[in-house]
């Protein structure tokens, strides 16, 4: 469960705690692997899976995304 209290939607300030480290550009398969990495929750790692497209430039592009996939 997330601090809002949420279990479904981690925010997104936690799944950036769970990218830590990630270089960019970056595929989805390699910030799924990252975050595993970083020990992020079982709903972190299912929102990554779930993001639109195959690459990302920068953290804000992922967090538009992760936005979008809510």
């Amino acid at each position: 469960m997330n601090r809002s209290g949420n279990m479904d939607f981690p925010s997104p300030i936690e799944v950036q705690k769970y990218l830590k480290g990630v270089d960019y550009p970056v595929d989805k398969s390699k910030l799924v692997q990252k975050a595993q990495q970083n020990n992020a929750p079982d709903e972190v790692i299912r929102m990554l899976q779930q993001l639109p497209g195959g690459s990302f430039n920068t953290p804000v592009e992922v967090m538009e995304k992760f936005g979008g996939a809510r």
